[in-house]
């Protein structure tokens, strides 16, 4: 069963928030990012053009406009395959573990997987960025030196960052396959 909402995120953008259940102990999160704007790749494109232009009638020198040309193509292949990403999907799977995975705007695709036996908890945890309290869902990993500390922290959703009621449906559902892992 897929069970699709709406929902925005940090900044007040709308994000995709959907949760598939391939079992008890196995279920799926998606977070899905808006798809890159036209318009701001226009304006992008404008700007830069027109201080190209600009800087070709002041110097007369044509190696102004060229640079310019292929540093907007050249930042926007960078953007769209290191920097946009689509969709970032959370696979927790009960006895097996958490796996993490981002599809960017050109194809690429990123996958981590953690262990089970590496997690100590997913917990929902809150930072202050630019005078605001955000919160954030990530992963406790285990320190193997001393039994009830924490080696290392891995966020997650970073890129479309929800807001809590997101975050909290997610955090719920993980809490539970957690719980019921023997």
């Amino acid at each position: 069963m897929a069970e699709q909402e709406e929902f925005t995120d940090i900044n007040g953008n709308p994000i995709q928030f959907s949760c598939q259940d391939f079992s008890p102990f196995c279920r799926e999160f998606t977070v899905s990012s808006s798809k890159l704007s036209l318009l701001r790749v226009l304006m992008f494109t404008c700007t830069v053009w027109l201080l190209a232009y600009t800087g070709f009638y002041l110097t007369q020198n044509t190696a102004v406009l060229s640079a310019a040309i292929m540093v907007t193509l050249l930042g926007m292949l960078l953007h769209i395959h290191f920097v946009k990403v689509d969709h970032e999907t959370l696979l927790i799977v009960g006895s097996l573990g958490v796996q993490l995975s981002s599809a960017y705007a050109s194809g690429r695709e990123s996958t981590t997987f953690i262990e089970m036996s590496r997690i100590k908890d997913i917990v929902i945890n809150e930072a202050i960025h630019m005078q605001r309290i955000i919160y954030y869902l990530c992963i406790l990993l285990k320190d193997h030196t001393e039994p009830d500390g924490v080696s290392s922290v891995v966020p997650l959703f970073q890129s479309s960052k929800p807001r809590l009621n997101c975050l909290v449906q997610v955090y719920r559902s993980c809490q539970e396959i957690i719980g019921q892992t023997p």
